[in-house]
């Protein structure tokens, strides 16, 4: 009997199995608790099948737990995002009622049937770096609920509150200057002083998450923290989600992943695209905040490929999706270097690289605005690395072929261009 496949749907005290060959027979199945006498159990129940492998929904997620558990006895685990199941279970049952035993089937069907899962592996390093990013993450978001509460009470305790980027030392430097008569005041200004206190504490923690950070990624080889905007936390976030970048065959690929590319909303003759809210939103997040620290300078690569894009008649909005895009292209390129660095291909070999056509290290570099149909090259470096296809001069007159190409590359509906801007029907 050749390889089974166990999809498996996991969940924190229980995991329902089902065993498929692999012309989609159902060899076995049934629900397992999590705990040390229903992992052995599960184990033993699919013992006879020597050639095995886990499929897992969520590896990233909920399953994590059990699979790594799985990966210390020495099984074979793929993960299956749970949208593939899901889509998986909508197409072979006709709807989409969830149970335990249709989640298990379906993940079964998405083992057995694609090609390309992700590889679950035990990387050590990788888990402690998303220990210490997820603790980073926590940070920052029990600073800003506590800025926001101390803005909330400043507002109260000073007419027209206090500015928007306000320190712990700027913040205790007002409440010095407050001196309320009334209970409520008082109490304001007691609780106000301990959010204060609260946030010295959080950010000499941060400082101390972040320089854990650094020396953890120096060891990885990384030279993500060198691209203008993005530090150790978002340095982090990548190669947790992304793990081995040669999986993605070509920067559209993981522009596509990430979210920055937009989705085709072509019907008929009419060509557009629009938004694509799907993705990875924590690598979107991170390269939106890189965008937003590039455009802050205005000496920035970033900074001036946006206000060529307005210049040209992007709206702004438009400009920064369009920023976001080319950004993913230079973080693609740059973990591709990093991964030919280290010597490491696709599955971990050596000597293999991984095609791509991302090309520049900056966002006027380039060639072509957008990825175009047709295979990728083998070669993710640019022929040269001084090629710039957005010269800064002029910006050339917009005759109805570049509107027409434009309105393919970046996702516009032409019914949004200005009039003097729409080609002849």
């Amino acid at each position: 009997m050749g390889t089974v496949v166990i999809g498996m749907d996991p969940h924190k005290r229980s995991a329902t199995i089902e065993v498929m060959a692999g012309d989609e027979t159902v060899l076995g199945g049934g629900r397992h608790g999590t705990d040390a006498a229903g992992y052995r159990s599960m184990v033993a129940a699919v013992r006879q099948w020597p050639e095995r492998t886990w499929a897992i929904e969520g590896c990233q997620g909920i399953g994590r737990h059990i699979a790594r558990r799985l990966l210390a006895d020495g099984e074979h685990v793929v993960d299956v995002p749970p949208k593939l199941s899901a889509r998986t279970r909508v197409f072979s049952a006709g709807q989409g009622r969830k149970t335990d035993v249709t989640d298990a089937h379906s993940v079964a069907l998405a083992g057995t049937r694609m090609s390309g899962l992700r590889v679950v592996t035990d990387d050590q390093q990788l888990a402690v770096l998303r220990i210490l990013a997820d603790r980073r993450r926590s940070l920052g978001e029990d600073h800003t609920r506590m800025i926001s509460q101390l803005h909330q009470l400043l507002l109260d305790l000073i007419p027209g509150g206090a500015k928007k980027d306000l320190s712990a030392a700027q913040a205790r430097k007002l409440l010095a200057t407050v001196r309320p008569r009334d209970t409520a005041g008082r109490a304001r200004r007691r609780v106000a002083a301990e959010l204060v206190s609260d946030l010295e504490r959080i950010y000499q923690r941060k400082k101390a998450a972040d320089r854990e950070l650094s020396e953890l990624l120096r060891a990885t080889g990384t030279t993500l923290t060198g691209l203008n905007g993005i530090g150790p936390s978002g340095a982090a976030r990548l190669l947790i989600d992304v793990g081995d970048v040669t999986r993605f065959p070509a920067r559209a690929h993981f522009a596509s992943w990430n979210g920055t590319a937009p989705t085709g909303a072509s019907s008929g003759d009419q060509v557009r695209h629009r938004l694509s809210r799907a993705g990875n939103r924590q690598i979107n997040r991170v390269l939106h905040i890189m965008a937003v620290v590039q455009l802050r300078h205005r000496d920035s690569e970033g900074r001036a490929y946006y206000d060529r894009k307005v210049a040209a008649g992007k709206t702004p909005r438009e400009a920064m999706r369009c920023l976001k895009r080319r950004l993913s292209d230079i973080v693609y390129h740059q973990m591709v270097l990093d991964a030919r660095a280290a010597g490491t291909g696709p599955g971990g070999h050596a000597g293999a690289a991984a095609g791509s056509s991302a090309a520049g290290s900056h966002p006027g570099a380039g060639t072509s605005e957008k990825s175009l149909p047709g295979p990728a090259s083998h070669d993710p470096t640019p022929p040269s690395p001084f090629f710039r296809l957005f010269p800064a001069p002029s910006i050339p007159r917009r005759t109805t072929a570049v509107v027409k190409r434009s309105l393919l590359d970046n996702g516009e509906d032409r019914r949004t261009l200005p009039k003097r801007e729409q080609p002849p029907s």
